[in-house]
This record gives C-alpha cells, sequence and structure tokens, in this order.
C-alpha cells in the first residue's frame, strides 16, 4: 500500500502539472512483488491511495499493473478497509509507504508501516515514533528514491534479495512466468464520489 505525493516524489504540485515518479522506485516495486510472487506462489495485491487524482499516479499503477488505484480519498483508512476486503486480507497483512498526517489512519493498522522522511517534518517523525505508528524512517528523502529504499529494505529482510536480482538479470523463465501473471492484473479505479 503506497501513499503517492510525498512517497513518489518530493510532493510538489502547479497549476495544470502532475506529481511524479522514478523509474528506480518503479523497479524496486516491481522487484518486491516478484520477491514476494516467488515466496508464496501468487502476486501480492497492491494499490496506491491517495487524496486527488493525479494522471502519473493513475499511467504508473496502469502500467504496472496494480490491483488498485484510490484517489479522492480523505479518510484512507476507509480505502485500506476497502482494499483488504476486496483482496481477503488482513490489514496486519499489509505493508504501507506513507509521509504525512493524512495517512496516519491508513497506516495505523498496517502490520508494517514505513514513513518516507522529510527534514522538514521533524515534529511529526519523533510522533510517529514515540507513537510506535511507525516501524522504519527512511534513509532517503521525500524525492530521493525512498520507494526503492522501502521496497529493497523488504526483499533483504525477507532474505530474497539476491534470488530475485539474480534471476531478473537472466530474464528466466520465472521471472517471465512472474511478468506474465503482471501483466494480467487490471487496475481497478476507484473514486471517492463523497467528502469521506
Amino acid at each position: 500500500m503506497f501513499d503517492w505525493d510525498g512517497v513518489f516524489n518530493a510532493g510538489e504540485k502547479a497549476l495544470g502539472k502532475t506529481s511524479g515518479f522514478s523509474e528506480a522506485d518503479s523497479m524496486g516495486v516491481n522487484m518486491l512483488r516478484y520477491g514476494l510472487w516467488r515466496r508464496d506462489g501468487c502476486l501480492p495485491a497492491v494499490a496506491i491511495i491517495t487524496g486527488e487524482p493525479n494522471e502519473s499516479a493513475e499511467f504508473f499503477a496502469q502500467r504496472e499493473h496494480f490491483h488498485a488505484l484510490y484517489q479522492r480519498v480523505k479518510d484512507k483508512r476507509s480505502a485500506l478497509t476497502d482494499f483488504c476486503a476486496r483482496h481477503e486480507l488482513e490489514t496486519r497483512q499489509v505493508a504501507c509507504v506513507f509521509d504525512d498526517i493524512n495517512d496516519i489512519p491508513m497506516a495505523v493498522g498496517c502490520g508494517l508501516r514505513i514513513l518516507v522522511r522529510r527534514d522538514a517534518s521533524e515534529l511529526l517523525l519523533e510522533y510517529l515514533c514515540r507513537s510506535a505508528t511507525c516501524d522504519y524512517v527512511t534513509a532517503s528523502r521525500s524525492g530521493d528514491f525512498a520507494v526503492r529504499e522501502a521496497t529493497e529494505l523488504m526483499l533483504g529482510l525477507s532474505c530474497l534479495f539476491d534470488e530475485v536480482v539474480e534471476s531478473r538479470v537472466e530474464f528466466d523463465a520465472e521471472y517471465q512466468a512472474y511478468f506474465a501473471a503482471r501483466q494480467a492484473v487490471e487496475l481497478d479505479v476507484i473514486s471517492a464520489t463523497e467528502p469521506n
């Protein structure tokens, strides 16, 4: 489960311009999904939950064949609950990568909470650590490949990193089978129509 603004990018916006993503973060997410597919024998469900519509987020989620993109979400806890129900998950089975106050309701119930560091939010970081609302704070700052750091960390802690990299480098049959399964996933775009 990913927030978008401040996680895949620095969260900057301008009129007529959407916040983007990096290919380094994209590769990290893909390798994590592949590692979990190898370990579990099925694709892990993955989603972005964002407060505003964002063309770049939708393009990314579509291109990467995520399971869901929730947008216009004011209470992210409700989107997490819906996502878990759709994919028969308990919230404790979900890892959440987030960066700000509006993400806390989503992060609280997740089994793994990764906070993307932002130098301007030292009091928030201290609050989240003190209240045990995050399990890891990225060394990378917002907009500086924090998603890649988070995904490599999860792969490494799962003892999957080397085998995933080696398989992807070889572009072997197992990676190709995973990629075919990933490509078959159709994105579900869910827009909140009323204030949450």
